[in-house]
Parts: structure tokens; C-alpha cells; sequence
């Protein structure tokens, strides 16, 4: 899953971001609202966990503009406050989840585990196409009767793939998708994951280059 946090707190945030990427989440980290907006307006990000006290534009501002904007982004928002009240607030503001600091790593990565389940954009956990098939929520993906046995950035490239339905992917958009903001713009990682989740693939291909363009499935 693809995640925006949004925490002004620099040593937290570093700390978080560390913990969801050893759990397979691609994270970017901002540290205002206003960045946070940028942000969401031009990455498709399946969950943002935000922080409430932010500086300048408020996490609440936040909040409500993801919500009107119509973005299918779910919202953890973080908060120093445990008052009961200050969380109905925040779920009143469009808000699919809450969570006081501190909070322990294991809760979090368990709630955003069960925001992505909820995600809109997977309207089942098992996607087929032709003789593949992939389960999203026991993360095993089949070619026939043979298990793939595929890396979770190859899993990830796959669902993506599966997910767009034979539609042209470029470059670019694989890596909004499956990585994170660290990944360098020049680097060759997609091509190269692609190379090896073809190779596991097997015959008869199914992921084919469209010059100029980027790649699909067939």
C-alpha cells in the first residue's frame, strides 16, 4: 500500500516511516499541510495517516479537503489528545480511523492493514486474469497450479498490472504505485522488476512492452 504521513514531529515521523517500510508499506513523509495537499493532488495513496496538530494549515483542514476532494484515500488521524470527544471530532470530519500517541507500531501497522482491506480501490481480494490469479489478502499469487513465489515489489507490480484491467501502464505510473518518493526518478527498478516478475511468470508472456509507452497485460 501506497501511504502519505503527515507528521511535523521530523525524529517520529523518520521512526515511523522506518517501521511501516520493514512492514512493506511505500511511504512518503511530509511535515505540513500545505505539502500534504501537493502531495495528494498529484499521488493516488490508498491510505494517509495524519497528524491533527500540524503546523500552519491544520490537519483538520487537511482532513475535510481529502474528503470533499472525493479522493479514495483513507484517513488515520494521529493526535496527542486521547479525549474522547477530540475523536468523534476527527471522525466527524471525514476521518476512517483514529489513533492517540502514543501508540504502539504494532496497533498502527494492524489499523492500516484494516484501512486497506476497506480500500475502495479492490473491490475483491482475489484478482484473475486468464490462468493467474491472486489472492490480495493471503498475499499468494498462481499461475495455473504453480505458485509464483514472488518478491512483495513483484506482488505489488502484479496487482497493479491486474488492477488496471489491460489498460497501458507507463513507467512512471508503476512507480507512484509500488514505490515510494526515495525511489530515484532515473533509476531502472521498474524495468528490472518487471524483467523478473516476467521471468516467474512463465510462457506464454503476459506483460508486454508498448514502445514509447510503458507496459500491460495481454
Amino acid at each position: 500500500m501506497r501511504v502519505l504521513l503527515v507528521e511535523d514531529d521530523e525524529p517520529l515521523a523518520d521512526a515511523v516511516a522506518r517501521g511501516l517500510r520493514r512492514e512493506r508499506f511505500a511511504v512518503d513523509v511530509v511535515h505540513d499541510g500545505e505539502t500534504a495537499l501537493d502531495k495528494i493532488g498529484t499521488v493516488d495513496y490508498e491510505i494517509v495517516v495524519l497528524d491533527r496538530n500540524l503546523p500552519g494549515i491544520r490537519g483538520d483542514a487537511v482532513c475535510e479537503q481529502i474528503v470533499d476532494g472525493g479522493r479514495a484515500a483513507r484517513i488515520l488521524m494521529l493526535t496527542a489528545s486521547a479525549d474522547v470527544s477530540k475523536r468523534v471530532e476527527g471522525l466527524m470530519l471525514g476521518a476512517d480511523d483514529y489513533l492517540p500517541k502514543p501508540f504502539d507500531m504494532r496497533e498502527l501497522v494492524a489499523r492500516l492493514r484494516a484501512l486497506g482491506r476497506r480500500s475502495h480501490r479492490v473491490s475483491s481480494p482475489v484478482l484473475r486474469w486468464d490462468d493467474i490469479c491472486l489472492d490480495a489478502a493471503r498475499r499468494i499469487a498462481r499461475r495455473g497450479d504453480r505458485e509464483l513465489g514472488l518478491t512483495n515489489r513483484e506482488f505489488a507490480l502484479l496487482e497493479t498490472f491486474m488492477l488496471a484491467d489491460g489498460a497501458v501502464l507507463s513507467a512512471e505510473q508503476l512507480m507512484e504505485s509500488v514505490w515510494d518518493d526515495r525511489l530515484d526518478p532515473f533509476s531502472n527498478a521498474v524495468r528490472v522488476t518487471v524483467l523478473t516478475l516476467r521471468r516467474k511468470l512463465g510462457d506464454p508472456p503476459v506483460i508486454v512492452t508498448v514502445p514509447s509507452v510503458g507496459y500491460r497485460l495481454v
